[in-house]
């Protein structure tokens, strides 16, 4: 998930890789800091572990391509991953940020900024959004909503675990 508050961002993801209904393992990272460029940007994703990560080196690929234009490199990959038949195939989701823009990037070719600066992915995306919008206005900071709405996600879906990889920027 991701949270922008406070002029900062949060992404937070849990270590739960599962293969239909057995947990394989419980301690991945999910959530990575990328450089291009010199440009600090931080990625989380859901779904196939090695499809994330052929997304993760694209978007990359991208960032350096346009230098300091997170939204443009996400557009971009995401025309690719719609268009190309290798890349049609990958099952993943990513949220991406570069401390002012947060993005969730699909194989459908979207691009979404949300609404009200909370965006989750994956299977316990949804139990992880509604409890970070239930926070979201409190005097709680970023990191300390996304940490109790993802413990909620852990308690409510069996695919989500509280084993977290937290990563702020901004």
């Amino acid at each position: 998930m991701g949270i922008r508050k406070g002029g900062r961002v949060v992404i937070a993801g849990d270590g739960q890789v599962s293969m239909g209904q057995t947990v394989m393992k419980g301690t991945a990272r999910k959530v990575r800091r990328l450089s291009p460029g010199g440009h600090d940007i931080v990625a989380g994703f859901a779904g196939s572990t090695a499809d994330a990560f052929a997304l993760l080196e694209r978007l990359e690929a991208k960032l350096e391509a346009t230098p300091g234009q997170l939204m443009r490199a996400c557009v971009e990959l995401a025309k690719d991953w719609r268009t190309d038949k290798y890349l049609q195939k990958l099952e993943a989701m990513l949220i991406v940020t570069d401390g002012t823009g947060l993005f969730v990037v699909t194989g459908a070719g979207d691009v979404l900024e949300p609404e009200h600066d909370v965006a989750a992915i994956g299977s316990g995306g949804n139990y992880a959004l509604a409890a970070a919008r239930a926070l979201i206005d409190t005097d709680l900071d970023a990191e300390t909503v996304a940490r109790r709405a993802m413990s909620i996600a852990a308690d409510i879906c069996v695919y989500t675990n509280g084993n977290l990889t937290v990563e702020t920027i901004g």
